[in-house]
Parts: C-alpha cells; structure tokens; sequence
C-alpha cells in the first residue's frame, strides 16, 4: 500500500478522549479521500448516527483504524486488509493505544477486534470486558455490508448499551 494516504492526523480526535474507537481500514469514498477515519461515505454517516444512540460526539472521540491504508482489489474497490498488512501496522495501533489513554475501547468489527485479542465478535458483541486496565466494547463496523450480519437496529441497540456502559464508569 506504499503511496496510498494514511488516515492520521489531529482529525482522528482528542488525546484525552473518553473512547477510543478502532475500526478496521480506510474506506476508498471516505477516509483514503478525505484523511479522517469513518467520514464522507455511508459508512461514515452510519457510525455519525451510531455515536449519536451513544450520546457521544465527533469530536470527544478518537477514531483509528487497525491498517492504516486503504487496501483495495484488483479492481480498485475496497477490500479486507491482509494479515500481513495487519501485521505491518500492529505497531503502530500499539503506539495509538499507548498514546490515547482512553478507559474504554471500542472495535469496530472483527478485523478490529482481532488485532486487539483472539474472541470471536458474534460471542462478545455489545458486552463490556476487562482488557489491559480499560474496558473493551467489542462492535459490528457500521458500513452497510455489516448489516447482513447485525441489522442497523440491533447496531444503534449496541450503542446505546457502550453508553450505559460509559456512564456507569468512574472517570479519573
């Protein structure tokens, strides 16, 4: 993925955020156009409607991905990252989590989520768990091919329980 745009800067979000919110990789319509994560693409509008249920905004948040490029096919559409391109960028995912200290994360899929540990997303969707000191909020993407798996009104029902979530921590 050598010259491709690489979804990072201030836009991501505060340092001091709240929720950390990990998704997978740069979609080609939204962040690999416009350099910030989850925006200008359905995708983007979906995870606008999602962090609305969990009463939480744009900007209190950060968002990162799991690859930093957008990996595409042959045919220039988007496409699940290797595991190599996993690999690649699993350092630098380390340093972000390192850096934002936030008390909860949330993945947002199961490329997301397998960066982080090894459970599967159809066992932990939507439940709090303890991880490295903070709580993981294991979630389905909000992109509209996720929704075979875990319709919208079952996603914005998760969202609202990452808020019952989040308002029941104790902030430091």
């Amino acid at each position: 993925m050598e010259g491709r745009r690489r979804v990072l800067s201030t836009a991501n979000g505060p340092l001091d955020a709240r929720v950390l919110f990990v998704a997978e990789a740069p979609g080609r319509l939204g962040g690999d156009r416009t350099g910030v994560p989850l925006t200008s693409d359905q995708t983007g509008r979906n995870f606008a409607r999602l962090l609305a249920e969990a009463g939480l905004s744009r900007e209190a948040v950060f968002v990162t991905n799991a690859v930093l490029c957008n990996p595409r096919s042959a045919r220039g559409n988007n496409r699940p990252p290797t595991r190599r391109e996993q690999r690649n960028c699993a350092e630098h995912l380390a340093a972000v989590l390192e850096l934002v200290r936030a008390p909860v994360v949330a993945t947002l899929g199961t490329i997301a989520l397998r960066a982080l540990t090894d459970l599967s997303l159809r066992e932990v969707v939507a439940r709090r768990l303890p991880w490295r000191g903070r709580v993981l909020f294991p979630l389905y993407h909000p992109g509209p091919r996720a929704q075979i798996h875990r319709p919208f009104a079952q996603q914005q029902a998760d969202f609202r329980a990452l808020r019952d979530t989040i308002a029941g921590l104790r902030w430091a």
